[in-house]
């Protein structure tokens, strides 16, 4: 049940309207994350699907990319994302990339200090991709526990 307002189980937009302003800013954010990266699509999702975990969000982690089948998204691809650190399915990229998403959500100052994690993310990323990485992580570690901490959506089901 929402913690604020009366909305339904499957509404994950109705709270926005209670700040226009806000979520009018929110929703142009979250729509350049999603359609302004340069981050491959599985990569992307990659980081995205872990943070869904580690928020708990359960809107996020049913979320899938409508395009996702034609670049590899299969189920299997988001079945495993709790496994990301030895399932074989996963690239070198994408496991680097779930592993900043991890720790990022999980442990976001010892992420900054480990040079050897860095020197592995520079092995597979450009400045620009690590900065549109950490630029979407942010959003979804803000967007999935705002929705999760007021109980917003959690049985919805979105396709991008």
């Amino acid at each position: 049940m929402s913690r604020i307002g009366d909305f339904a189980d499957d509404d994950v937009t109705g709270f926005a309207v209670r700040s226009p302003e806000l979520g009018s800013a929110m929703a142009q954010f979250s729509n350049a994350v999603y359609t302004k990266s340069r981050l491959p699509m599985r990569t992307r999702e990659a980081a995205r699907i872990v943070i869904a975990y580690a928020n708990e969000c359960v809107v996020c982690q049913n979320t899938r990319d409508g395009e996702g089948a034609e670049n590899g998204l299969t189920e299997e691809f988001y079945d495993y994302a709790t496994q990301w650190r030895t399932w074989p399915g996963y690239s070198d990229e994408e496991r680097i990339a779930m592993e900043f998403a991890h720790r990022f959500a999980t442990d976001h100052t010892g992420l900054r200090d480990d040079e050897d994690f860095w020197e592995r993310a520079r092995a597979h990323f450009s400045d620009d991709l690590l900065t549109d990485l950490a630029i979407s992580c942010a959003m979804w570690v803000g967007m999935g526990r705002m929705l999760r901490t007021l109980d917003i959506g959690q049985s919805c089901k979105i396709t991008l």
